[in-house]
């Protein structure tokens, strides 16, 4: 028998942090234990990013308050349940890494590996967030001194035009050999503009954009993936899509140049992966990122996604966001993040 613990952690911002959904100060969080007969424990993370995750939460409390009455016969009745909450991504993500804990005997340590033990990290993306101008350069100049390779700014939020100066000054000092620069608009631009300003960021020589426009506009996406001077990345655009016939519809009518994988908001590791493996099979590469989880949540996708061999920079830097996040092995180093061994996990 499997007994099911929920244990409510809302996550609080170190400061205020701005997204596509408006200033973050906190954001709803609940740990998920399983736990087994002879007391081994696994745990994972259901964590919600108001307006954008499609987890309804007065459902999710619902389906979690039942998971807990009434626990699971065996972990192959656990894997079914879970394949059944297509509409509860965030959760089937968290029941999906806990079940994985448990059969790893609660170590956290779901996918062994070189990363694991200490002995390689995984290349990530330094995140400049929206804010002002003055303010955006300050973090860009930060995470150039941390030693990061690779940056993504999220743009769309200010002054375009003080957008492209923040470029236009990362490019005065170093070339794209230097560094790499992906910009996220998040669906800001409209699709009568969006080709114009695509034309004017290709001027800076970026890796990437993503997600231009709103989600839903497929042929205008389409159009502009045909068009674009400046590979286009699919985000949020994959969010909601849980069928096979939905995901290969929404790559074969856009064919973007990217996707980005939120295993969190597609549903899992297991999802993300054949989101993945569509992708693929149509020449279109992928990368992952976490979804403003503590580290939980980061650990288990940061160790799935070393799994998967890719060498491109990840997402997956944001875990020191946060006041209440519980300490682990987790560390970033030069633009790495890495597992240091000898650091034990606080409990949770």
């Amino acid at each position: 028998m499997i007994q099911i613990e929920t244990k409510a952690h809302p996550l609080i911002f170190k400061k205020p942090s701005g997204t596509s959904r408006g200033i973050l100060t906190e954001k709803p969080t609940w740990y998920i234990t399983a736990r087994a007969d002879d007391g081994t424990t696994g745990i994972g993370e259901c964590s919600l990013i108001p307006g954008l995750s499609p987890d309804d939460e007065t459902h999710l409390q619902k389906v979690m308050q039942d998971c807990t009455r009434i626990g699971f016969a065996g972990l192959d009745e656990m894997q079914a349940f879970e394949t059944e909450l297509t509409h509860l991504p965030a959760l089937r993500f968290a029941l999906e890494t806990a079940r994985m804990d448990l059969e790893n005997g609660g170590t956290k340590t779901l996918f062994p590996s070189p990363f694991t033990r200490g002995a390689d990290g995984i290349s990530i993306n330094g995140l400049i967030w929206m804010a002002d101008k003055a303010n955006m350069t300050r973090q860009v100049k930060t995470k150039l001194n941390e030693g990061y390779t690779c940056i993504k700014l999220k743009i769309g939020a200010i002054d375009f035009d003080a957008e492209l100066e923040v470029l236009r000054f990362i490019r005065n000092q170093f070339t794209s050999n230097d560094i790499e620069i992906r910009v996220d608009a998040n669906g800001a631009f409209a699709p009568d503009e969006a080709l114009e300003k695509l034309k004017r960021l290709a001027d800076f020589d970026l890796h990437s954009i993503e997600q231009p426009i709103a989600v839903n506009q497929y042929e205008a996406h389409a159009r502009l993936c045909e068009e674009t001077p400046l590979p286009i990345a699919l985000d949020e655009e994959l969010i909601g899509l849980q069928t096979r016939e939905e995901r290969i519809t929404c790559l074969e009518t856009i064919k973007p140049q990217y996707i980005i994988l939120k295993p969190s908001l597609v549903g899992g590791l297991a999802s993300a992966k054949e989101w993945i493996d569509l992708a693929a099979e149509r020449g279109i590469p992928s990368w992952n990122t976490s979804a403003l989880e503590s580290n939980i949540g980061l650990n288990a996708i940061a160790q799935w996604t070393y799994s998967l061999g890719t060498t491109m920079p990840q997402g997956l830097g944001t875990g020191q966001l946060f006041t209440n996040n519980p300490t682990s092995p987790l560390y970033i180093e030069k633009g790495f993040l890495r597992v240091n061994p000898s650091t034990a996990w606080e409990a949770v």
